[in-house]
């Protein structure tokens, strides 16, 4: 069991029946890679379920589900904390020194998860319930969130947890992915006059496109772009039939007038498919708080029924989905008092 060290017991008021640092390290030694949620989720549920909470399992696909826990005697908070249990790959096992744990999910989202529990039992003695909601999804595609925004619970405020360094964000950057496809027509390579190069064609509507003056924001920053993965082509000596490449654009505002500078710039050499869009957001903020902007996207914009939202957690952006992963003790124990405190504010103040 991990021992916390006494400064951070003098520095840090958490629920004393919880072992902040050992349960962040439980939950990140269970796999939940996307897709792979179903057994954190039961181990949170028994968790949640020995702290006296009334566990809900909303059902999603197969055997994943988001959870929903709230106290048994006030089904139906005004208030909830939330984050997602899923992870990117690969599976990395936790482990810790005297500052950190470390271990996929440290800082996204497990040691959240925790941290907002941890913050819920503080509540909880104080007479102020709170609802907390975990979802599936969120690496991938938000499908926990949006399962769970068809049956909403009536709550007034969401305070979503990710990795901002204890800051609240501002705003949060959207994502617009885009795939640029071409096509040609395949000959022998000793005569390419008979074909037509697909990734010619490619190449030159990326070129088009990288050369665009991109929106900016004085909130946010500007609109950036990403070419991530970029494919085609048979054989070194076959002329490319066909050619794809596939783009994400973080978004700082509307996207329809970015839209068709995108399909203008890419000039008929290649077709423009919008895959998947999450909108920018600006976001509450409370005084005496510090703030950023999170350019990354969040299950945020897919839970519109779920109250006004805020967005604050521990660790660093910086460090997710990377193979060093982690999450400062020192900061994970800040964020219980924080998402406290941001709760009775919000819950004083509807009052």
């Amino acid at each position: 069991m991990a021992t916390v060290p006494l400064c951070l017991r003098a520095e840090i008021d958490y629920p004393a029946q919880m072992d902040v640092f050992a349960l962040t390290r439980k939950l990140i030694d269970i796999e939940s890679t996307t897709g792979m949620e179903g057994a954190v989720g039961n181990a949170l549920a028994r968790e949640l379920t020995q702290l006296g909470y009334h566990v809900e399992r909303i059902p999603v696909e197969g055997d994943r589900f988001d959870v929903w826990a709230t106290h048994p005697d006030h089904p139906r908070p005004e208030l909830a904390l939330s984050t997602h249990m899923d992870t990117v790959p690969p599976f990395i096992p936790s482990s810790e020194t005297a500052d950190r744990i470390y271990g996929r999910g440290s800082c996204d989202a497990k040691g959240i998860i925790v941290a907002q529990i941890a913050a819920a039992e503080k509540l909880k003695a104080e007479g102020i319930p709170v609802g907390l909601l975990f979802l599936v999804g969120e690496e991938r595609d938000s499908q926990g969130a949006q399962v769970a925004n068809q049956q909403p619970r009536g709550v007034k405020f969401l305070i979503n947890g990710e990795p901002t360094e204890n800051r609240l964000a501002v705003a949060s950057k959207g994502t617009l992915r885009v795939e640029l496809v071409a096509r040609g027509k395949m000959a022998h390579s000793a005569y390419p006059e008979l074909g037509e190069s697909a990734i010619g064609k490619l190449l030159d509507a990326l070129h088009e496109i990288r050369k665009l003056k991109l929106p900016a924001n004085p909130k946010a920053g500007p609109c950036t772009l990403n070419i991530g993965q970029i494919e085609g082509g048979r054989a070194p000596n076959v002329i490319p039939d066909y050619a794809i490449a596939h783009l994400l654009f973080r978004l700082v505002g509307p996207s329809e007038k970015l839209r068709q500078r995108i399909v203008k710039a890419a000039g008929g050499k290649a077709e423009a498919n919008f895959i998947l869009e999450i909108p920018f957001m600006e976001l509450g903020t409370i005084a005496g708080i510090d703030t950023m902007v999170a350019a990354f996207t969040t299950d945020i914009p897919a839970l519109t029924n779920w109250g006004r939202p805020l967005l604050i957690g521990p660790g660093s952006i910086h460090v997710a989905h990377t193979e060093g992963e982690y999450i400062e003790k020192k900061q994970l124990l800040g964020a219980i008092d924080l998402y406290a405190r941001i709760a009775r504010e919000l819950l004083t103040a509807r009052a």
